[in-house]
């Protein structure tokens, strides 16, 4: 399931991302690997604010639809 289909306060592993190797690259270095925990934090119609390796990061509704938990 994408990460954007989660709703505010729920917490899941991530097991894939998804995309060019830029975007998995980029997506990486920010934290968003398999087997880290992800939370969702805030929905703002479809762009995210979670929680990955205790820190708070905004994502656009694309980039969410790119990670899967």
């Amino acid at each position: 399931m994408p990460l954007s289909m989660l709703g505010p306060g729920n917490r899941r592993k991530i097991v894939a991302v998804k995309g060019d190797d830029s975007v998995r690259k980029h997506l990486g270095e920010l934290g968003f690997v398999e087997g880290a925990d992800v939370e969702v934090i805030a929905d703002n119609g479809g762009n995210l604010i979670v929680g990955v390796y205790g820190a708070r990061l905004a994502l656009n509704a694309d980039l969410a639809r790119r990670i899967l938990v």
